[in-house]
């Protein structure tokens, strides 16, 4: 029973310092959020700068993990290059490094345990006073103080080396075997990692082992060198089912960390020497501390010069899937997998997807008048074409809009819901666009077989209305990646004013035109667009009105966080390859 009780004493003080690592990196990440993805955003070509932010970024957060998926999620949304990323992921693998240095120095050489309940206890004031707004300070106040209570409990739960001697030598006899055992431990540092999804509490498990006596150096260091390997895996898990370059940015992460292992293997015992001469009087944790970050900066000094390349052997990793248009079914570029507690990358992604959305409808919009004004070039394929964007249109409506929902319940701030119920409102009414210029579409092909004809003065007074519609959805596209100011807003109703003041000229046009004797099909064709025109106009001030409230959100949140707002890109450049 003691024995059992042991190991269930073991396993929850990991699951603590786990948990504590996690909710400390959440915190983190929502209590300064948006100035994080200021930063990858306004990420330069220089590389220097890019390792440099991606070190600033992962000790911010204190995961690597994090960081990753992260600049993943950047590369799908197009705000970062493929050579970019690699950069930042050099600079998130040294930051990394950073948390082993504070575990070795604070939780062995000090009692930190002392200072852990007083941190839970502030954040628990600062989670529960909501009029303090500090809520993601005080969670992260909460991980800090879990994580070092669970190291705490977990140095006092590592049984004494000597009343196990048994499964010492066994573990002795493993690492008697060269550089067979050497690559045993490494996989067991991967699988580790794996295991508990997360390299920094990898880190820790293994420093606390090596304090504790049961692995020496050589098997600590060659467990830190398959963590570094194992830290890939979450990135790759958050890049399935994402964009080709989303993709590769996971490819690049695992090859430049395991090409890292490789050369460090085959210098293996010269590093280890190196450490004992730098460092040798110190405690374990350190000594492994120093070589996790040796390894790491070395690392990223070698392969810095070789950035293009690493980018290039990931694109032959991932190829291009060729463009298949809009062909098959929609499919959302971006996995649900690691939504919960990233809620706000999550929504950083999906508004290029919106984007991408109010793209294709200004497109159909355009082709739709066109084939009403010249029914002669629409056919059969031309027409199915129309509808494929129509259909294609309605899955983005449905999977963004599931994707928004499940981003919002996962979001602790009223922030990031606000803005994904605006979202929920600007991709419902970019899809009743698309609907009203597949109708125009329709209705273009009716007066083709029917041979309907229409007045050449009718499609004259149309033109200009049906210009001004192409504007305002054209402005509407342009604000969703750039800031809608009250001045943008003003003007937004201005466009659907004189669109409604134009419907009414052109009706009444429609009607006199009738009473002196033209076709009464062909003008009720002409009501009949000038009607889903107008419904445009209707859909796109909608858009307009949640684009402004959602950076009225945005502007009141910095008054009140003392954030800054990040800068979006308004034309998002290719991921490059």
């Amino acid at each position: 029973m003691g024995t059992v009780y042991q190991i269930l004493y073991i396993a929850g003080s990991l699951g603590l310092l786990v948990y504590g690592m996690r909710v400390l990196s959440q915190g983190v990440q929502r209590a300064a959020g948006d100035r994080l993805q200021s930063i990858l955003d306004h990420l330069t070509t220089n590389r220097v700068a890019a390792v440099f932010t991606g070190f600033i970024v992962t000790v911010l957060v204190q995961s690597s993990s994090a960081t990753t998926v992260m600049i993943v999620s950047f590369v799908n949304a197009t705000l970062l290059t493929l050579k970019q990323a690699v950069g930042a992921i050099m600079g998130a693998n040294i930051g990394t490094t950073v948390t082993g240095w504070i575990i070795a120095v604070l939780g062995f050489s000090f009692n930190i345990t002392a200072a852990a309940l007083p941190a839970v206890g502030l954040g628990a004031f600062l989670v529960f006073n909501r009029r303090l707004r500090k809520t993601d300070t005080g969670e992260a106040l909460i991980g800090f103080g879990l994580l070092f209570m669970g190291l705490g409990f977990l140095k006092d739960a590592v049984p004494d080396v000597q009343a196990y001697p048994e499964l010492l030598e066994r573990i002795a006899s493993l690492s008697g075997h060269g550089m067979a055992s050497i690559l045993l431990f490494v996989v067991v540092g991967a699988a580790l990692t794996v295991l508990v999804q997360s390299s920094s509490a990898a880190v820790t498990i293994t420093l606390t082992m090596a304090y504790s006596g049961w692995i020496d150096f050589p098997i600590a260091a060659a467990i830190i060198l398959g963590e570094n390997v194992g830290t890939t895996i979450t990135a790759n898990l958050a890049a399935m089912g994402g964009s080709v370059n989303g993709r590769r940015a996971a490819r690049a992460h695992l090859l430049f960390n395991v090409t890292g292992v490789v050369w460090m293997l085959a210098v293996f015992p010269w590093a280890l020497r190196g450490i004992d001469a730098i460092a040798g009087g110190s405690l374990l944790p350190t000594r492994l501390a120093l070589f996790h970050t040796a390894f790491n900066v070395t690392n990223t000094v070698l392969f810095i010069g070789f950035v293009p390349a690493i980018a290039r052997v990931a694109a032959r990793l991932v190829p291009d899937e060729g463009d298949p248009g809009l062909a098959g079914p929609y499919r959302l570029p971006i996995p649900e997998t690691y939504t919960e507690g990233r809620a706000e990358l999550y929504l950083l992604e999906l508004r290029y997807e919106v984007v991408r959305m109010a793209d294709i409808v200004t497109k159909m919009l355009d082709d739709a008048w066109n084939f009403f004004r010249s029914p002669e070039t629409v056919s059969g394929e031309i027409l199915g074409h129309l509808e494929t964007r129509e259909k294609y249109t309605d899955q983005m409506q449905e999977q963004i809009s599931r994707a928004l929902a499940l981003s919002s319940f996962h979001s602790h701030r009223d922030s990031t819901a606000a803005t994904a119920v605006a979202f929920l409102r600007i991709v419902d009414e970019l899809e009743s666009v698309a609907d009203s210029c597949y109708n125009i579409a329709l209705v273009a092909d009716r007066r083709k077989r029917k041979e309907v004809p229409i007045a050449p003065e009718a499609i004259m007074e149309l033109s200009p209305y049906a210009d001004l519609v192409l504007e305002f959805v054209g402005f509407v596209d342009r604000i969703l990646t750039e800031a809608c100011r009250d001045e943008d807003l003003r003007h937004a109703r201005d466009l659907e004013e004189r669109i409604n003041a134009m419907r009414n000229r052109l009706k009444k046009s429609a009607r006199e035109r009738i009473r002196t004797g033209s076709d009464l099909k062909g003008e009720l064709l002409v009501l009949d667009v000038i009607s889903h025109l107008e419904h445009m106009g209707d859909y796109s001030l909608n858009i307009a009105e949640a684009i402004r409230q959602m950076n009225l959100r945005t502007s009141l949140r910095e008054l009140q966080g003392g954030m800054q707002q990040p800068v979006d890109k308004p034309d998002p450049s290719p991921a490059d390859a």
